[in-house]
Parts: C-alpha cells; sequence; structure tokens
C-alpha cells in the first residue's frame, strides 16, 4: 500500500523566473534603507550649506543687468531663468558688451529714472554706444533673441502685450474654432520712440 505523500502547493505566479527575480529586486535590506537614508540627509546638507554660502550666490552683474532690464521694460519683475539665458547670449554678441552693460547698470543706480524712456534717453546721451546695448536687451526681451539665436519664445514679452487678442504661432490657446470670432479691439500705442532712430530690418518669419 503507497503512503500519500505531501506534496506543497507551488504559487506558479510567484515561482517563475521572472517572477523571482522581481522578488529579489524589491527586496530592500535594512542596511540599504538606512544608507538609502542617510545619502538623501547628506546631499540635503550640502544643498543648504551650498545655499547659505555667499560665495555660490547669484553673479552680481547679472542681478544688475536684471534691474536694466526691469526699467528698461516698465516691469516690476521678469523671470531670472529667461533673464541669466539672455544676459549669457548678449555677452558673446561682442567682447565690449560686457563693460558695456556694467556702465549701464552704473548709469541707471547713479540717477533716478522715473520710467524706461527717461533712461534710455539719458543712456543715449551720456554714451550712444549704449543705444546698441539697449537694442540687444529689448530685442532679448520682446523677441526672445540675443546675438541672432532663439533664446525663449513662448514667454517673449511681445506675446504677453497681445495676450488678449493674438496668439503665438504654433500655439492655440482658445476654445475650438475661436479663430473664427472677432479678435477684441487694441488699443492703438501713443507713446513715442526714446532713442534716436534706427535701420530697421525686416526678418523673414
Amino acid at each position: 500500500m503507497t503512503k500519500d505523500r505531501h506534496c506543497p502547493l507551488v504559487d506558479l505566479h510567484t515561482s517563475s523566473p521572472n517572477a523571482m527575480r522581481l522578488n529579489r529586486l524589491t527586496r530592500m535590506s535594512r542596511r540599504d534603507t538606512l544608507m538609502t537614508g542617510m545619502a538623501g540627509v547628506g546631499v540635503l546638507a550640502v544643498g543648504n550649506v551650498a545655499a547659505a554660502d555667499p560665495a555660490t550666490g547669484a553673479d552680481p552683474e547679472l542681478e544688475r543687468f536684471m534691474k536694466v532690464s526691469t526699467r528698461l521694460t516698465d516691469r516690476a519683475s521678469l523671470d531670472p531663468r529667461i533673464g541669466k539665458a539672455l544676459y549669457e547670449r548678449i555677452l558673446q554678441s561682442g567682447p565690449e558688451r560686457k563693460a558695456q552693460l556694467s556702465k549701464l547698470a552704473t548709469l541707471l543706480e547713479s540717477g533716478n529714472y522715473e520710467n524706461a524712456s527717461a533712461f534710455a534717453k539719458a543712456a543715449e546721451q551720456a554714451d550712444p554706444a549704449f543705444k546698441d546695448v539697449i537694442h540687444d536687451i529689448m530685442t532679448g526681451w520682446y523677441r526672445g533673441v540675443a546675438d541672432g539665436k532663439v533664446v525663449v519664445y513662448r514667454s517673449a514679452l511681445m506675446f504677453d502685450v497681445t495676450k488678449d487678442a493674438i496668439y503665438p504661432k504654433t500655439y492655440a490657446a482658445g476654445g475650438p474654432f475661436y479663430w473664427t470670432t472677432q479678435p477684441p479691439d487694441v488699443d492703438k500705442p501713443t507713446g513715442a520712440p526714446a532713442l534716436s532712430p534706427s535701420k530697421f530690418d525686416v526678418e523673414p518669419t
């Protein structure tokens, strides 16, 4: 008479090679957990020290560039990430640009200019070369182009000015068939140019 042998049930879902490999990968020892946590705390500590260290702070010339930009655009604030990208590209437009930007910032700091027009006029009177520097700054912020390169597109200020009526190319911010409705009227600009006339180049789009 044969004895009944006890055959344990085998869970085929957990005994497959793939499942066993997955189980091994998902099992984390206590030591691994502790080491991972300690590493994370170390990274946070280093980050806090770096943030608190004045030596690793923002470039003071970049901060001055942002102040000049806010005055020339008559804005309360501007995106510092875009400003950093524009500043770096404008510096590449010529070896003299860095010194010119610094002098332009010094001019702003030495006076009290109530708006962009007053500052731009004073800058051109102080040094005619500032006119080209101001063009670089304004072209960068409003068109998103610096040193002939596109730095930013959707966030260029030219789209912000008309965002209630015109959407950037390739962007459709309205609902279905929004283009069939009459766009709102835009007030005609009443401002006068602050700088002397310049050659205007119409670029292909």
